[in-house]
């Protein structure tokens, strides 16, 4: 007998918030990128961002038309790309998450070189609840 091919209404509710987080980590990682790019450049261009993404040129201007689309960022032709203010807190809290994230995969006590990598996917999908356990867990860590 094969199994009921209708997902529960709490693999539904998982299956939507994954596909909700998936949409959401590319507008965070590149919002992340260029504010980075912009703490240690003059500024942030296209080719920029696809060196630093390691992406091709058009992935970037189809990815900074979406960030433009959704008053994350500014790009005028042929300037740099600047964020807007909720741009650069979208940016902040991505990078608040990853280093949540970072630190608790350390704490358990994870490799440095692992942890990094792992994080930068678990970041995108923990919620509120799951960062703030996160936290509560590092500060027990480091008494």
């Amino acid at each position: 007998m094969l199994p009921n091919p209708m997902p529960t209404s709490a693999q539904r509710e998982r299956f939507t918030k994954t596909r909700r987080d998936h949409a959401s980590e590319t507008f965070e990682d590149y919002t992340e990128a260029v504010d980075e790019i912009c703490s240690t450049a003059d500024s942030c261009r296209v080719r920029d961002l696809a060196l630093f993404m390691r992406v091709s040129h058009v992935t970037v201007v189809r990815i900074v038309r979406r960030l433009v689309s959704e008053g994350l960022a500014n790009k005028d032709r042929h300037g740099p790309i600047t964020l807007t203010q909720s741009g650069a807190r979208l940016a902040r809290a991505a990078r608040n998450r990853h280093a949540t994230v970072l630190s608790f995969l350390r704490a358990l006590g994870v490799p440095r070189a692992q942890a990094s990598k792992d994080a930068e996917g678990i970041e995108h999908h923990a919620s509120d609840a799951t960062l703030r356990a996160m936290r509560r867990f590092i500060a027990r860590q480091t008494l």
